[in-house]
């Protein structure tokens, strides 16, 4: 899976910043993101309400996301 669709399922979750994430937490959160949302398409969409209706702190959590998407 790409990078994009792991950030956009973690941004998704969820999972807060606060929470300070290990890698199988991360894992099994764009897991169950995925699940929730019945797919990539279905985070991308949540991804996009977000930014719609908070855009202030949704690139923040957006940046967070990547990073930790990245990471495992």
């Amino acid at each position: 899976m790409r990078l994009a669709s792991r950030a956009e399922a973690l941004f998704s979750s969820p999972l807060q910043p606060s929470d300070s994430p290990t890698s199988p937490q991360i894992r099994a959160a764009i897991r169950a993101s995925l699940r929730a949302h019945r797919g990539v398409r279905g985070c991308a969409s949540a991804l996009a309400a977000e930014y719609g209706e908070h855009p202030e702190t949704a690139a923040e959590r957006m940046r967070w996301a990547l990073s930790l998407a990245d990471a495992v």
